[in-house]
């Protein structure tokens, strides 16, 4: 079964601006929340997915991965070295064993199991522990993009309507777009991983899901040409696949628009979007899209 999009990974140097360059963009942010192993975060929720501003807290606190484990603390330390961007996909988890065995049976990864727990800060003031297990697919010739799937445990604690309100009528990611030198050398195992097949595109190739509602869930692989034929706003960060950007349904473009303008975003006009260059939101072009 193709899987949907959970969240993105969006690493960022200075959280508390990244946070405010955010909020001008129209979200709606969770409160600043700690993991015990020294980054941070903050998130905009959606109807099915959300995005996760990830900054590092306390470098220090960040554990060495041991045998058989993905480091998700070190490997985006690593990544801010380079630069900020989406570091990480991550699809919708229900069994979290059952990823486990199917990235091993595919070549997709073989990394245990990561369990951990946190606060979390409810719209009231209050506090609720959520839950989480995590598995990775990863590839060690791919230092710029890295996957996971996540299970919740708690989602009860986790998903809150105030939350899911935002000025610019956000409603979900519906695209990650990923650039590479090659695409066609890439297509196969993306298709393992995303489980959907690899439907040819302009300059590269599709992976498309669908929710129950009928709403697309789709990582986009392009080329450097494509890539920049779509958006010129993009940026190109080696030759290895690489996230450039990703697409946010709103339900009333002309309300994004207007938050883009009063926040004095710089943007363009596409056809039935607002394309925001990767310069403004942190090595990633963010393209708003009426539902």
């Amino acid at each position: 079964m193709p899987r949907l999009i959970d969240h993105l990974v969006l690493c960022v140097r200075d959280l508390g601006r990244a946070g405010d360059a955010y909020e001008r963009l129209g979200f709606t942010l969770t409160p600043r929340a700690a993991h015990p192993w020294g980054t941070g975060n903050r998130l905009a929720q959606f109807g099915r997915n959300f995005l996760e501003l990830l900054g590092l807290d306390d470098p220090a606190r960040i554990p060495a991965p041991k045998p058989g484990e993905f480091g998700f603390g070190a490997f985006n330390r690593d990544f801010l070295t380079r630069r900020e961007g989406m570091s990480m996909l991550v699809f919708e988890g229900r069994d979290a064993e059952a990823d486990r065995a199917d990235f091993a049976a595919k070549g997709l990864g073989d990394f245990a199991r990561f369990d951990f727990s946190r606060d979390a800060r409810l719209p009231d003031g209050a506090t609720a522990r959520v839950g989480f297990s995590l598995v990775f697919a990863a590839r060690a010739d791919w230092p710029e993009a890295a996957f996971f799937t996540c299970q919740q445990h708690a989602p009860e604690h986790f998903w809150k309507p105030a939350y899911q309100r935002h000025a610019n009528t956000a409603l979900n990611v519906t695209e990650v777009v990923m650039a590479a030198s090659e695409p066609a050398a890439h297509a196969d195992w993306l298709a393992r991983l995303t489980g959907a097949e690899a439907a040819a595109v302009t300059g590269g190739h599709a992976f498309t899901a669908q929710d129950a509602q009928g709403c697309p869930s789709r990582v986009t692989l392009l080329s450097h040409a494509a890539l920049l034929a779509r958006w010129p706003e993009a940026q190109i960060n080696g030759a290895t696949p690489h996230f450039a950007g990703f697409r946010v349904a709103v339900a009333d473009l002309a309300a994004a628009e207007s938050c883009l303008s009063a926040g004095d975003v710089p943007h363009r006009k596409s056809a039935g979007a607002l394309v925001v260059p990767a310069d403004y939101a942190f090595g990633c072009v963010i393209e708003f899209a009426g539902a």
